[in-house]
């Protein structure tokens, strides 16, 4: 996963709230999908919807024990990425001092959004 489309593809297959609970949930090991029940409230055909999306992503994979698909992440991308998602951030960055270009102007502070 090195160009930039491929990212973004990534970002947007992973933006969806049981997906990255999913993802969470496989950094832990190996899951089935009635694991993923136990956690979720939504139904399996719904888990296995998102987990089709993962697997066609190439974010996870699995094999198959009896009747049962264990499902296990696949790409070292997702880690990384849960991580910087889970990190708390204190405030915003500082604001310039003035313009790099002219050198004037200041930064009034805080603004309504």
């Amino acid at each position: 996963m090195n160009d930039l489309s491929s990212k973004v593809e990534t970002m947007k297959t992973i933006a969806h709230p049981a997906r990255i609970a999913i993802l969470e949930e496989l950094t832990k090991g190996v899951k089935c999908v009635s694991d993923f029940q136990q956690f979720l409230e939504i139904s399996q055909p719904n888990i296995s919807q998102h987990l089709s999306a993962l697997r066609h992503a190439g974010l996870i994979d699995f094999f198959v024990d009896g009747r049962l698909r264990c499902y296990f992440l696949k790409s070292p991308f997702v880690p990384d990425l849960l991580e910087v998602l889970q990190k708390e951030y204190k405030g915003d960055l500082p604001g310039p001092e003035c313009c790099p270009v002219t050198k004037k102007g200041t930064y009034p502070g805080s603004r309504r959004h």
